[in-house]
């Protein structure tokens, strides 16, 4: 346990933010990794969700800016909106207690014109897509040559949807005296192949065994094709998750599999990469606000989910790849929390539960599915409701205010209201479903900084 104070950080308030943060010690890949990226050195560190990386090198990004300089002075490339958003939030709160530092997301989804707008004045610091980074680098209205610090966060995964050639020519617009780091889940050959490419004599950081997750309880059942979706159902009507994310292989079973639980009066979403973005943000908020119970999704579409406590995670299907299924359960054990991983195999996938035991190198514990299929469905239902109120960062809404609106002039109490995110342009809040016709008509009458916000359920 290292103490951040320990750490010759910059800003000198950077200290006091943490702390009221609740960062009080630094995670193993942070206290292996910040000292030599406060130093400037580049580093290469392989991490799995949730070991505290973002925070890593966001404290590194912070700790070398000039806000008297306004010219894009980092650049974090992501392999997915969601994971860009997660760490745009992310360093957003690392900075609070520093004025006038402009954090830009440039991602696909968004229109191009609104962010061309926005990069009329240069931003400290750009989180952001390969594809779209590129497309602002081509047009002239995204200029990097004042990049002291390049992030690659999630490489293994972006080299996996196909960004390796944008990667190169994104690095080829940065300085050459930078610093570079580099943060993979897993370690394939080709990622230390981009290491020895775009970095200096980096420090390699490996924080632990992928494969070592004690806190974790994980159960196999058996189960034909025929026989999972009648499984799952008991499964999620015997234990009532307050939250569980379902994994699948392909995009049209995410879908089958969330209609069918819809008809089963239990609360699903599905997530894959067909939607269109502005149905992906939808979903991700309401899972992320507890107006869904379930999420069916593909690995891909999944990466960069900001759930702070993932109940239950469900392999409908195995993964192909061991250290996949790794890193899909780890999402319910997130910085030392307890989870629950229950998969189903098929017959015809028992050759990759073989290669799961191998690669845990342990025996798998198996049940018997009839325990699951004997189960009396019963629905689970969402407690919340999440609701859109127009007007966001950009009309310097926070949450404070729409919380002092809603239990002020609004009459709720504070455990009415859940999780509140501020978006752009949007502002999202959580409302228990039972007072959500209230808080409708409510709103109408209720003034948010001097304003009268338009409401929304989100659907």
């Amino acid at each position: 346990m290292t103490a951040f104070s320990t750490l010759n950080l910059l800003p000198a308030s950077q200290i006091e933010n943490l702390n009221e943060l609740g960062y009080l010690a630094m995670t193993p890949v942070q206290a292996a990794s910040l000292p030599a990226i406060l130093e400037g050195r580049d580093v290469r560190a392989q991490a799995k969700t949730g070991s505290g990386k973002t925070a890593a090198f966001g404290l590194g990004v912070m700790h070398r800016l000039d806000v008297s300089q306004y010219v894009t002075q980092s650049l974090v490339l992501c392999p997915t909106r969601e994971l860009a958003d997660q760490v745009a939030k992310e360093l957003r709160r690392l900075a609070r207690f520093t004025a006038n530092i402009k954090i830009l997301t440039l991602c696909g989804g968004q229109p191009m014109n609104a962010q061309r707008d926005s990069l009329l004045h240069a931003p400290h610091v750009v989180v952001g897509t390969p594809g779209r980074i590129l497309e602002h680098l081509k047009r002239e209205t995204l200029k990097l040559d004042g990049v002291a610090t390049l992030v690659l966060d999630e490489a293994d995964r972006m080299l996996e949807m196909g960004f390796r050639d944008d990667i190169d020519a994104i690095i080829s617009y940065c300085p050459q005296q930078r610093q570079t780091l580099l943060f993979s889940a897993t370690w394939p050959e080709d990622i230390a192949r981009i290491s020895q490419r775009v970095q200096r004599d980096p420090l390699t950081v490996e924080t632990g065994d992928v494969s070592d997750l004690p806190s974790i309880e994980q159960t196999f059942y058996e189960a034909s094709a025929r026989e999972k979706m009648s499984a799952l159902i008991g499964l999620l009507s015997e234990r009532q998750p307050a939250s569980c994310v379902v994994f699948c292989n392909t995009k049209r079973e995410c879908d089958d599999i969330a209609a069918s639980l819809g008809d089963a009066q239990i609360s699903a979403l599905a997530l894959h990469g067909d939607l269109e973005q502005a149905e992906r943000d939808r979903v991700l908020v309401r899972f992320a606000n507890g107006s869904c119970r379930v999420l069916v999704a593909t690995d891909v579409a999944a990466r960069g989910l900001d759930i702070k406590s993932l109940a239950m995670v469900v392999n409908y299907q195995l993964s192909f790849d061991p250290e996949v299924h790794v890193h899909r359960i780890g999402r319910t054990a997130r910085a030392g929390a307890e989870g629950c991983a229950v998969s189903f195999v098929a017959p015809d996938e028992m050759q990759r539960a073989h290669a799961l035991e191998d690669f845990l190198q342990q025996r798998l514990a198996w049940r018997n599915v009839s325990e699951l299929k004997s189960v009396a469905p019963k629905p689970l239902r969402a407690e919340m409701t999440t609701i859109s109120l127009n007007g966001g960062r950009k009309a310097k809404i926070r949450p404070g205010d729409i919380l002092g609106a809603l239990t002020g002039d609004g009459g709720l109490s504070g455990d009415q209201v859940g999780k509140i995110d501020i978006a752009p342009t949007l502002a999202y809040v959580a409302i228990r479903q039972e007072l959500v016709r209230k808080v409708m008509q409510q709103l109408t009458q209720v003034k948010i900084k001097g304003k009268t916000c338009r409401a929304r359920i989100v659907k």
